[in-house]
């Protein structure tokens, strides 16, 4: 499955979600920090009401971060296809086949999770995988 680095892909983020007036709009009662893993390469995902105002890329040592989504290269690439195989069409079913962890405080994800869902999908609507 030949595809853009995932981290190229992490750090086009901004980009992607900024340029989607209703995307951002869904999201502006959330300002956090949160932390995206791709393999041991860990990104920390910075959103100020709802716009990700940066991708910072690790090592994040004594870094602060409300939760987290954590898989491999394979996952998220299989995750960003532009139809995923099933399995991979969304994070809790990543975490239920056990290629996905999600950590940390759950509350702002669970509170915000079609924005959260649809930020880290945007990769597979921009069509960058496939």
């Amino acid at each position: 499955m030949h595809s853009p680095d995932a981290h190229a892909i992490v750090a086009r983020l901004p980009d992607l979600v900024n340029s989607d007036e209703a995307l951002v709009r869904r999201g502006a009662r959330l300002s956090t920090s949160f932390l995206l893993a791709v393999d041991d390469a860990e990104f920390l995902i910075h959103v100020a009401a709802g716009q990700l105002q940066a991708v910072e890329q690790g090592p994040l040592l004594l870094r602060s971060w409300s939760f987290g989504v954590r898989a491999s290269a394979d996952a998220w690439t299989r995750f960003w296809q532009p139809v995923p195989a099933p399995g991979y069409h969304d994070l809790f079913a990543m975490k239920k086949l056990g290629a996905a962890r999600i950590e940390g405080d759950l509350w702002p994800l669970m509170a915000h999770l079609r924005y959260v869902k649809d930020v880290l999908a945007a990769p597979r609507r921009a069509r960058l995988v496939g």
